[in-house]
């Protein structure tokens, strides 16, 4: 169940971020409505590593698309296996 804390408990800070862990971020609201979210420095790592995947994953799909795709046999040519 997600972490959901107005944006006012922030006063007592410590208390909040004692919350905070891997996988289990605190989001905070201002008016009823979801303004941020504070999470753990190695989820943020991993966050950021799985963008760059993502995004390296697109772009070597986006070249197959123009460029046209590989065979497995050219796959393991062109790695000398």
């Amino acid at each position: 169940m997600p972490n959901i804390k107005p944006i006012s408990d922030l006063r007592n800070y410590t208390e909040v971020l004692k919350e905070v862990g891997t996988n289990q971020p605190v989001y905070l609201t201002r008016n009823g409505r979801g303004v941020y979210a504070i999470v753990d420095m190695n989820e943020l790592d991993r966050l950021k590593a799985t963008i760059q995947l993502l995004t390296k994953l697109d772009e070597g799909e986006q070249s197959a698309r123009e460029n046209g795709w590989l065979s497995a046999d050219e796959v393991e040519t062109a790695l000398g296996l």
